[in-house]
């Protein structure tokens, strides 16, 4: 599997144009031919495409700078010189271009095969044909091939997907997705097991034509991420461009802590784990703090269905009226996981 990499600075350069060709026409029994200099070719231009087949910057880590080729010079006998071969850079949807002097987002592209022009290359210069005139039938001068441009840019990778889940480490998010679309994580029984962003499709039904959506699983949360505790907020930008989120809280965590003898308590505490991980979000940015959400409760085969029940009516007592018992090992309530997400999905 390649390396996740989200983010690159490099160096890009278009070509130079060819210089113009200083000539004069030489042919038997034309002793004094005219001015013949051809003009220089084009420079190279650098362009950025996106290529939905691509999912990390990993190639742009390694190598920092990308200089489009110079045109050839104009040759005698009024031949223009060939024009400089233009870079193409390939980049993964959802990736954010920004001049790197000045942090001007120059394109963010969302949507596969899009070009962009990044550097022209330099015009190619003109030959001396073009400066003769009445008075100065045999100019000895040409004009140069204009400079290329240099410029420094910063790619910025932001996953595009419909649902963003968040929770704490080990609540159970990879193995959530993995039950619910075709992506398979890596998946353990301790905190952190997920590095990268995953991206799974979720089929709403069985037929075949079926509406789909994209879910987005980013490594898991703790208290002080925002201040680079843990994983810290790396992976936080990658859920930004979702419609909403979908906050796993980790029914095990909570059982560890509170036992079954207090469901209040418990209920508590599962507001209490959801305003943490949201007070992470906010302190990120606020746009994404404030974006709408959906709550799930996880692991929910480790208790009897009148504790969930009780638990649920307390919840509801504290305005928490959105919330799901679902365990994603024992594959409990992820149809209705499914179904409730594509109606806010409008699908």
């Amino acid at each position: 599997m390649a390396k996740f990499i989200d983010e690159a600075s490099i160096t890009i350069q278009s070509g130079n144009g060819g210089p113009g060709c200083v000539a004069f026409h030489r042919e038997k029994y034309v002793p004094k031919g005219g001015p013949s200099g051809g003009d220089g070719g084009k420079g190279g231009d650098v362009w950025i495409e996106t290529n939905r087949n691509l999912a990390t910057l990993l190639d742009y880590r390694y190598r920092l700078k990308y200089e489009a080729k110079n045109g050839k010079p104009g040759q005698g006998g009024m031949k223009t010189g060939s024009d400089g071969e233009d870079v193409t850079l390939k980049i993964p949807v959802g990736t954010i271009v920004r001049d790197l002097d000045t942090g001007e987002v120059l394109e963010d592209f969302t949507e596969h095969g899009t070009r962009y022009l990044l550097c022209k290359g330099g015009r190619g210069g003109k030959g001396n044909s073009h400066f003769a005139t009445s008075t100065h039938q045999a100019p000895r001068f040409a004009q140069p091939g204009e400079e290329g441009v240099v410029r420094k840019i910063k790619l910025e990778l932001k996953l595009l997907a419909d649902v963003g889940i968040i929770g704490y480490p080990n609540a159970g998010k990879s193995t959530l997705i993995s039950k619910i679309s075709a992506a398979r994580p890596k998946i353990a029984d301790y905190p952190f097991t997920t590095l990268v962003p995953n991206l799974g499709v979720v089929r709403v039904g069985k037929e075949i034509g079926s509406p789909t959506f994209v879910v987005a699983d980013i490594p898991g949360l703790i208290e002080g991420a925002s201040l680079g505790r843990g994983l810290g907020t790396k992976f936080l930008k990658h859920i930004e461009r979702t419609k909403f989120l979908l906050h796993v809280i980790d029914g095990a965590k909570l059982l560890k802590e509170f036992g079954t003898d207090d469901p209040k308590a418990f209920a508590q505490a599962v507001v209490r784990d959801k305003e943490i991980i949201d007070a992470e979000l906010y302190t990120f940015s606020p746009e994404l703090g404030e974006k709408a959400q959906m709550l799930v409760l996880n692991k929910c085969d480790l208790f009897t269905d009148e504790f969930l029940k009780t638990v649920q009516k307390h919840l509801t007592k504290l305005k928490f009226t959105d919330i799901l018992m679902i365990s994603g090992v024992a594959h409990q309530n992820l149809d209705d996981l499914v179904e409730r997400l594509a109606r806010r999905l409008g699908l």
